[in-house]
């Protein structure tokens, strides 16, 4: 019974959430009409005297009203392990309520960020270059393994590998995407996808489940990555790029903005020495900003290098080939010199150690 009850409430605040008008809006509206079943049974005449309600917004909700059926959605949106999180929800993120424009709800796969916990995002150009990828990594690796929780966006590049790195620290990262939370974009990114929920993070989403990675999703989404941190890091970023409008919304949140300096004579870098000399932190070193943070970074170990003395010669020899970046068999037989039923056999040996990961058939990377 209690179930019954619980869909019959969520599936208008669904319908409304799908709505499309801002999310102000839909606040607003939900507010003067008390619950968002009173808004599926608006009156014409009603809707006609709604004053902040543009005609086009008025429109929208007359056709949705006519076309889509509350509760559609519902039991396959739970089949897919996504929870809906309306703002009025008590465990809706706080911070994001700070927001002008906060989200109407969340679409969630996992867990949310803890209310509690020091959150960073670490964000930069997909087009990286193997100095961001280093420092994304490393940072989001030893800030990860202090307890710092790594907010980004899934995306190629710097996004991609500060939550890689977040994971090889046994940390904890979130990824917000700008397609429904059951959507890997990229697609090459499902096994860190994957991995994000296998170690207790969360993918998070403002748009419903199914929402493809349209490209106007994307910047509304940066408020959100940065609206759910105390701090941005930006490690590379070009002149003009969606890491500075990051940045940008940041600062206007009241967030600290870091960036990583960088050559002055590399494009990727342009944003980033740009923002340092507008007065935002400068990134050295992962150590450095910790001690500004006042965390204890004394109990660190090298548990990684540990682990590296304990593998035998051969394994040794296929980990210390792989990388971030996925290899594949016929590369690694090529690098090691071994047959190929010798390396099959060791990289099964290392998966099961937890060193690697297959992240498709035959494709590679190192996790730790």
């Amino acid at each position: 019974m209690m179930k019954e009850e619980k869909r019959n409430k969520v599936k208008y605040e669904l319908w409304l959430a799908e709505l499309r008008i801002s999310s102000r809006k839909k606040c607003l509206l939900r507010q003067h009409m008390k619950t968002a079943e009173n808004v599926y049974y608006i009156e014409e005449t009603e809707i006609s005297e709604i004053g902040f309600l543009t005609e086009t917004e008025k429109n929208t909700i007359r056709h949705a009203q006519k076309e889509k059926k509350p509760g559609e959605e519902y039991e396959k949106m739970c089949e897919k392990g996504i929870r809906f999180i309306p703002f009025f929800d008590g465990e809706y993120p706080g911070r994001l309520l700070e927001l002008q424009d906060f989200p109407y709800a969340l679409y969630v796969k996992g867990r949310l960020p803890d209310q509690e916990s020091k959150k960073a995002a670490i964000v930069g150009a997909r087009r990286c270059t193997p100095y961001g990828e280093k420092y994304a990594v490393e940072f989001g690796k030893i800030l990860a393994g202090c307890g710092i929780e790594i907010i980004s966006g899934l995306a190629r590049g710097i996004d991609g590998m500060g939550q890689r790195g977040a994971l090889m620290g046994g940390g904890r990262t979130f990824a917000v995407l700008g397609s429904g939370a059951d959507v890997c974009y990229p697609r090459e990114h499902i096994g860190l996808y994957v991995d994000i929920l296998n170690q207790g993070g969360g993918i998070l989403s403002e748009y419903p489940p199914g929402t493809p990675p349209l490209p106007q999703n994307f910047p509304p989404r940066n408020r959100i990555i940065s609206g759910l941190s105390d701090a941005v890091l930006v490690m590379e970023a070009r002149e003009k790029s969606g890491s500075l409008i990051t940045a940008d919304l940041a600062l206007e949140q009241g967030r600290d903005v870091y960036a990583l300096p960088g050559p002055v004579n590399s494009e990727l870098s342009i944003g980033c020495n740009r923002l340092i000399q507008q007065g935002a932190g400068l990134l050295l070193d992962p150590e450095s900003l910790l001690n500004e943070w006042n965390f204890n970074v004394s109990g660190r170990t090298g548990k990684e290098d540990k682990n590296k003395k304990m593998l035998e010669t051969t394994e040794k020899l296929v980990y210390s080939c792989l990388g971030l970046y996925p290899k594949n068999v016929d590369r690694l037989v090529e690098e090691t010199k071994l047959g190929a039923g010798e390396l099959l056999n060791i990289l099964v040996s290392l998966e099961l150690q937890g060193y690697i990961r297959e992240i498709s058939k035959n494709y590679y990377i190192k996790v730790k």
